[in-house]
C-alpha cells in the first residue's frame, strides 16, 4: 500500500504539459485558434503558450529536439488532455469550420459535463468539456 507523506510534502509550483510536434507552427495555430492562448516564448524548437485569462500553460516542442526524452518519441496511448471551457459548442463550430479532426461530436455526459473529443495535429486526443448549467445528480 502506498503511504502518503504527511511531513515535508513537495508543493507543486507549476504544471506544464508539453506536446511533442513535427510541425510547431501548425500546432501553435491550432491551440491559439481554439483557445485563448497567446505566445509567451517562441523559438525554432519550443513554443510556450499561456492562456490570457487563467494563465494556464502549454508547451509545444519539436519532437526531434535533443531536449525531448527518447522515451517520448513513440506514440502515446492511454492519456488525453482535458480542457474545460465555457461553451463546447463554440469550439465545435470552429473545429468544423477549420476541418479539424473531430472524434466525437458534443454530447451530454452522465456526470454533468458536455463533452467534445478532438484530435490535434500531433494525434493528441483532446477532451473539450463544459459544465452543464443547472445539472443535478
Amino acid at each position: 500500500m502506498l503511504r502518503l507523506k504527511t511531513l515535508n510534502m513537495n508543493e507543486i509550483n507549476r504544471l506544464l504539459i508539453n506536446i511533442c510536434s513535427d510541425d510547431l507552427i501548425r500546432t501553435k495555430e491550432y491551440y491559439m485558434l481554439l483557445f485563448d492562448f497567446t505566445i509567451n516564448f517562441e523559438s525554432d524548437w519550443f513554443i510556450h503558450l499561456i492562456s490570457q485569462k487563467s494563465k494556464l500553460e502549454l508547451g509545444i516542442i519539436q519532437r526531434s529536439h535533443d531536449m525531448v526524452p527518447e522515451e517520448c518519441n513513440s506514440t502515446s496511448d492511454g492519456s488525453y488532455l482535458t480542457i474545460v471551457v465555457e461553451n463546447v459548442e463554440d469550439i465545435y463550430k470552429l473545429a468544423l469550420e477549420q476541418k479539424f479532426a473531430i472524434l466525437k461530436e458534443p454530447e451530454d455526459m452522465f456526470y454533468g459535463q458536455r463533452r467534445l473529443l478532438l484530435q490535434d495535429p500531433n494525434g493528441v486526443v483532446l477532451d473539450i468539456s463544459a459544465p452543464i448549467k443547472d445539472f443535478a445528480f
